[in-house]
C-alpha cells in the first residue's frame, strides 16, 4: 500500500474532474468540494506477477524433467590441444544446427551446469560437444572420462551426465540465405562445425530444400594448436567435396594471427608442400588478419542481387567491425545481414 489514491468515499464529495482547478475553495460550504482524503491502494502487484511466475515455474519443471532423462555417452574422443569430444544419445532428443545444451556431471558437481555448443549435425544419430579443458570443472570432467589415462576406458566406467536443452541461437537461420559468411575466432568455431556437417549431409542426400548455394568460411586463430581438433573435419569435407565435384561450394580461409619465430621458419620450409604444414589442408593458411573491406567487396561483386547472411562467433570488437562492414557494403542489389552468437 505504498502507492496512495483518493478513497471511494472522498470521490463522492471531491470529484477530480470538477474540483481539480478549484483547490483554493476545498472545504468551503459553497464550493461543494470537500478536502480529499487519500489512503493506500489495495494490493494489485500479484495480478502482474502471477502470470509470469506460473510460466517460469512451468518452464523450470520442464527443464528439471528433461535434465533427469537418461543420457548415454557412446564415445569419448580425445583431440589435440586438450579438447574433449563427448558423443551422446538421449531418447527423444532433437536438435537444429548451431544450438547448445547445458551439461551437468554429478560426479564432478551436482550444482554446476555449463553451456556447450553442439558440434554434431541433426542428420547424425548422436549429438556431440567439444569441450576445451581450461578450468577446474572441465579438468575434472576430462579426468572422469579417462583423458589422463593411457588405456581405453570401459563404457560402464564413464561418468553419468545430465543434459538440459537444446536451446536456440542465431545460427539456426543460416539456411535462410543463399550466400553465407561464417566467421569464427578460436574456439568460437564450434557452432559452425554443426552447420558445415549438416550442409554436407543435405547435399549428399540430394535435399532439394537447401537454399544455401555458397558458404564463405573464415577462421581466425591466435595459435597453431587451436587448429588441430577442427582440422580433421575440414580435411574430411575437403576430400568429400572434391570427390563430389563440389569444391566451389565451400570457400574457407584460415588465418593465424600470432606465431613464434621458430614456427615461422618451419612454415617457410614447408610452404611449397602440397598440403598446408599447419592444418594439412590443400588451402594454405594465411597469416595476420583478414582485410574485411576487400572480403566484403569481393563477395558483393560475386553475388549481386543477393542477401548475404553474416554469422559471427567471436569477441565483441570483431563483431563491431563486421557489423560496420555489413552496413557500408549493403547496397540496392546486395544486402549483408549481421547475426552474432554469444562468445
Amino acid at each position: 500500500r505504498i502507492v496512495r489514491g483518493q478513497t471511494p468515499v472522498s470521490l463522492q464529495t471531491n470529484k477530480p474532474n470538477v474540483c481539480a482547478d478549484r483547490f483554493e475553495d476545498w472545504g468551503k460550504n459553497e464550493s461543494n468540494c470537500a478536502v480529499p482524503e487519500f489512503a493506500g491502494n489495495p494490493p494489485a502487484t500479484w495480478k502482474w506477477v502471477l502470470g509470469p511466475m506460473i510460466l517460469y515455474v512451468c518452464e523450470r519443471l520442464v527443464r528439471i524433467y528433461r535434465s533427469h532423462q537418461k543420457v548415454v555417452i557412446t564415445k569419448v574422443v580425445m583431440h589435440p590441444s586438450k579438447t574433449l569430444e563427448l558423443q551422446m544419445k538421449k531418447k527423444g532428443f532433437s536438435m537444429e544446427v548451431g544450438q547448445y545444451v547445458f551439461i551437468q556431471c554429478p560426479s564432478v558437481s551436482r550444482l554446476e551446469w555449463h553451456p556447450f555448443t553442439l558440434t554434431s549435425a541433426p542428420e547424425e544419430d548422436y549429438f556431440s560437444a567439444h569441450i576445451r579443458i581450461v578450468g577446474d570443472w572441465t579438468q575434472a570432467l576430462y579426468e572422469a572420462c579417462g583423458g589422463d589415462k593411457p588405456e581405453q576406458q570401459d563404457a560402464w566406467k564413464l561418468p553419468k551426465v545430465a543434459i538440459d536443452g537444446p536451446f536456440g541461437t542465431a545460427s539456426e537461420d543460416v539456411f535462410r540465405y543463399e550466400v553465407v559468411m561464417l566467421v569464427g575466432a578460436g574456439i568460437g568455431v564450434t557452432p559452425f562445425a554443426s552447420i558445415l556437417k549438416s550442409v554436407w549431409y543435405k547435399h549428399i542426400q540430394n535435399n532439394q530444400d537447401v537454399f544455401t548455394k555458397k558458404i564463405y568460411f573464415y577462421w581466425l586463430c591466435p595459435e597453431t594448436q587451436a587448429f588441430e581438433w577442427f582440422a580433421d573435419l575440414l580435411q574430411s569435407l575437403e576430400r568429400q567435396m572434391a570427390d563430389k565435384d563440389m569444391a566451389d561450394f565451400l570457400s574457407y580461409n584460415i588465418y593465424l594471427t600470432r606465431w613464434k619465430d621458430t614456427e615461422a621458419a618451419h612454415f617457410r620450409v614447408h610452404h611449397e608442400a602440397e598440403n598446408d604444414p599447419i592444418t594439412g589442408l590443400k588451402q594454405k593458411t594465411l597469416y595476420g588478419k583478414p582485410n574485411w573491406d576487400n572480403e566484403f567487396a569481393n563477395i558483393a561483386s560475386n553475388h549481386p542481387r543477393s542477401k548475404v547472411g553474416v554469422f559471427l562467433c567471436g569477441p565483441p570488437q570483431l563483431g563491431k567491425s563486421l557489423e560496420k562492414q555489413c552496413l557500408s557494403h549493403s547496397e540496392a542489389d546486395v544486402k549483408f545481414i549481421f547475426n552474432k552468437e554469444n562468445f
